[in-house]
């Protein structure tokens, strides 16, 4: 049934040119890794970045990268995850009811992720952020202090920053400025405007676009690529979540990449080898490997 919303979208067409998703979450897929991995792969996604929020994720991130060649690992506490360490979690929203931690908590979940951070097989710091969308006044404090945190773990060990940027745009770019970013930062799901794209590329910043840069209301996401240079631009699906049009709504994986790219293509007036072949060595320079 092709409107029942559990089901799986189809196998794009190969891509001809490999490229990587750069933020993905296969945790929170169906099927195995090796699975996801292949069936990426069969249609021209070779790597991929697995990205945790919090630090069993993390840690299952660093293992997955161990174990598969073609995984780098993301590790982090998601924006959203430093407050509720902190203040407890009593809506479970995280699916753990947690009582409030304090400041230890958030301590010792940061010197995990500075331990995991120093791995070989992990290339980034992330995803961290600020996220003003679930996380209300009280917890803004503690998102920036975790924030500043990853920002300074990310420079210490040499590795690229992926961040989560929802409702905050503008607190996201000072924060980055007055810590100074790291060489390669990344914004996964980019989701601000043509002028926020401009900001960001005159500091040398990627930005990676996802399925929502396919829907038809997202004119003003379309227009920000369209002023990304393009050895700025990444893609990913930040799977299993913003599955590109028409399968929204669908579960999303590594292997519908091929779709984003080829909306991508259009909106850039370009040869979809042209584009894949840029982002392919842009994730490779964002991430180092």
């Amino acid at each position: 049934m092709a409107d029942d919303r559990s089901t799986p979208p189809p196998l794009p067409a190969p891509l001809a040119v490999p490229v990587a998703d750069s933020h993905t979450h296969l945790d929170m897929q169906s099927g195995t890794p090796a699975e996801g991995l292949a069936k990426a792969a069969s249609v021209g996604v070779t790597t991929v970045v697995q990205v945790g929020c919090d630090v069993p994720g993390s840690r299952w991130a660093a293992e997955l990268a161990a174990e598969f060649e073609q995984v780098h690992a993301a590790v982090a506490l998601h924006p959203n995850e430093a407050p509720r360490l902190v203040l407890g979690d009593p809506d479970g929203w995280s699916g753990q009811r947690r009582t409030p931690g304090g400041s230890p908590a958030l301590e010792a979940a940061l010197a995990e992720i500075d331990a995991l951070a120093a791995l070989p097989q992990v290339l980034a710091v992330g995803e961290t952020g600020l996220d003003y969308f679930r996380t209300g006044p009280e917890g803004v404090d503690i998102q920036k202090e975790s924030f500043r945190r990853h920002i300074e773990i990310a420079k210490r060990h040499g590795k690229a920053l992926v961040i989560h940027d929802r409702d905050a745009h503008e607190d996201v770019i000072s924060v980055l400025l007055e810590e100074g970013a790291p060489e390669r930062t990344v914004f996964h799901c980019y989701s601000g405007d043509a002028a926020m794209a401009k900001v960001c590329a005159e500091h040398g910043w990627y930005l990676s676009f996802a399925g929502p840069v396919t829907f038809k209301a997202n004119q003003p996401l379309r227009d920000a690529l369209a002023v990304t240079p393009l050895d700025r631009v990444l893609i990913e699906t930040d799977a299993p979540f913003l599955t590109p049009h028409p399968y929204r709504g669908r579960p999303n994986a590594p292997y519908l990449i091929p779709v984003t790219l080829r909306s991508m293509a259009d909106t850039l007036g370009l040869h979809e080898d042209e584009l894949a072949t840029a982002i392919a060595a842009n994730t490779a320079r964002a991430f180092g490997y």
